[in-house]
């Protein structure tokens, strides 16, 4: 066992046995760079991440290579989940040093944290033009001994670079609607016709910028990518829920994880889709996704698992795919490998029943079940909205329990999120997405029950977020608090990827708060946001989905309520609507 084996990350905990010597990210790690005088391998990934796991198979768990690691490396691995500040600095980096990114991560650092060199997945052996990942470690360790002045300049002006990059520029331009009209106009050039979405494969679920179409009424680009979602193979037709993307343009092939924030962000788009188009099949997709996350991913203390892996026993899609002899109807099945196959298309109750008790005597996949608090603020307003929607008690009994959970274990005494909790352990300060999402989720479980504690402690989280993370002199928020650790850089996250950007969620929710409580500075607080975002936007629209979904409305809370002919008045309001005003005590509701 090594240092791994003492934290609470599943995905940290699942490389405890390896024969590399690895280091969880912290000073300790970084002290021992300094003294022996060492490079960082820097590796990051994640539990449900198909070739996170390939990768430790072929490489970490090898002996011979992990000797070449411990001699010439002091080896780091990093949760994506549990640091994604760590993570979003360095794919940074590996994105500036290769033009792409993904996961696994791997990146090399001078003992200060500057990276120098890195990429992704490296196979054991060369393979289409892909260094193997045993020639990669000498040849880095060979230029850490022969040429440390050429590293050293090269890793002094890649940070340099990022530090610039990290700091976007305020638009002194108006804010105007021809933001929304350009945005519209970018989103359709980007859009797939044929199979809705935007760009080719491999495709995401795209749903905060089908949430922004859907309320410009672009309702064709929404129904057709909500259809194709629907009714492809990324959509679990038996258990309900959606994998993580599709690896073609047609929604055909999942890769087979599921993510509590795809469910969580999905759960909203079908549902409002069904407000506005009026498909059935959009309520059902809602339906069978919040019984998902109820039946898979919540947890007994009232928080909701992170996800579920993409790999059953080593296999890969195993528990969700079939045989050619189960018994599916055959025009519904999609050939995926080993002679395997997918469901897509439209079950009837009856036939998705028999396949679903077939499904649940097979074995698992295996569930991170740490409890995340951004993706539970998204699965919290998601809960709360549904079950407003709805008519669902379970959901709303559901909704407050998490948000029970959240402001109890998920919280420190003085009232600061943490990030992270498994088996009854707190880990992690939390980040402005944490914050964000906390507080946006607290604000629709306020909307969907009336009760006001929810919307007071939304309000409280958001006037801490301001004052943790935000930037008086250029406006929006970092990511990182004022008293957090200090990385090489200090970023401001303003696009979605692949959740709602802390900035836009926090922004989105200041405005909220801000008609309400008529509340100025609050708004002023959301525009500092806008004006980061405004040059940025044109050029990727898709990916400023949630920033430009600001509230169609809001309801100042003491707005015209007044003295009634001069006489004290109560006014009741609930769920934002407000009874006649009463001047005599007698008349009150009791």
């Amino acid at each position: 066992m090594n240092r791994l084996a003492a934290e609470t990350s599943p995905y940290l905990l699942q490389h405890a046995d390896n024969p590399v010597d690895w280091y969880a990210w912290g000073d300790e790690a970084l002290a021992r760079a300094r003294e022996e005088d060492k490079p960082i391998l820097l590796s990051v990934g994640y539990s449900a991440c198909h070739w996170c796991h390939v990768m430790e198979h072929e490489s970490f768990e090898n002996e011979a290579t992990a000797r070449l690691m411990n001699e010439h490396f002091v080896s780091v691995k990093v949760d994506r989940e549990e640091r994604p500040d760590v993570d979003a600095v360095y794919m940074d980096a590996v994105v500036g040093m290769t033009g792409q990114g993904g996961w696994p991560m791997t990146v090399f650092l001078t003992p200060k944290g500057e990276p120098f060199y890195g990429g992704t997945y490296y196979p054991p052996e060369p393979r289409h033009g892909i260094p193997s990942f045993r020639q990669v470690l000498t040849a880095v360790a060979e230029a850490w001994r022969d040429r440390r002045g050429e590293i050293a300049a090269q890793a002094g002006a890649l940070t340099e670079q990022l530090r610039r990059g990290a700091q976007p520029r305020p638009s002194s331009d108006p804010l105007t609607t021809s933001l929304l009209t350009t945005a519209v106009s970018g989103m359709r050039t980007q859009f797939d016709p044929e199979w809705g979405g935007f760009g080719g494969a491999p495709k995401f679920p795209p749903a905060p910028a089908l949430e922004f179409l859907l309320r410009r009424g672009e309702t064709k680009m929404v129904e057709k990518t909500l259809d194709a979602m629907a009714l492809g193979g990324m959509y679990d037709l038996v258990g309900g829920g959606f994998h993580r993307y599709s690896v073609d343009r047609e929604w055909l092939v999942p890769h087979f994880e599921k993510m509590l924030y795809d469910n969580a962000l999905l759960v909203p788009a079908y549902l409002h889709g069904w407000l506005v188009v009026g498909k059935d099949r959009y309520r059902k997709v809602v339906e069978e996704t919040v019984d998902y996350m109820l039946r898979e991913l919540r947890l007994p203390d009232g928080g909701f698992a992170s996800a579920q892996d993409a790999d059953t026993d080593g296999v890969e899609g195993l528990t969700f795919t079939w045989a050619e002899d189960d018994p599916v109807p055959r025009e519904l099945l999609q050939p995926f490998e080993h002679g395997r196959f997918i469901v897509r298309g439209e079950l009837d109750s009856q036939t998705r029943t028999r396949l679903f008790e077939l499904r649940e005597q097979r074995p698992k996949p295996l569930r991170d079940d740490k409890v995340i608090a951004s993706w539970n603020g998204l699965a919290l307003a998601a809960l709360a909205e549904a079950g407003r929607r709805l008519d669902r008690a379970d959901l709303l009994d559901a909704a407050r329990a998490l948000g029970e959970f959240l402001l109890g274990p998920l919280s420190t005494e003085d009232g600061r999120l943490f990030r992270t909790w498994r088996d009854g352990r707190a880990h992690t300060n939390g980040f402005l997405e944490d914050y964000a999402d906390v507080a946006n989720g607290l604000y629709e479980l306020h909307v969907a029950t009336g009760e006001l504690r929810w919307l007071e402690e939304a309000r409280r989280l958001v006037l801490l977020a301001v004052e943790l993370f935000g930037d008086e002199e250029q406006g929006g928020f970092f990511h990182t608090p004022a008293d957090g650790e200090h990385l090489v850089n200090r970023k401001k996250e303003l696009d979605d990827h692949p959740t709602p950007s802390g900035n836009s969620m926090l922004a989105y929710v200041l405005l909220r708060l801000a008609r309400i409580y008529g509340d100025d500075d609050l708004e002023r607080q959301a525009v500092g946001v806008f004006r980061l975002a405004a040059r940025l936007l044109p050029q990727a629209p898709s990916a400023f989905g949630h920033l430009l979904c600001g509230p169609a409305e809001g309801v100042p809370l003491l707005d015209g309520k007044d003295y009634v002919d001069g006489r004290p008045a109560v006014y009741v309001c609930e769920r934002f609507v407000c009874r006649a005003p009463v001047t005599e005590p007698a008349a009150l509701p009791q």
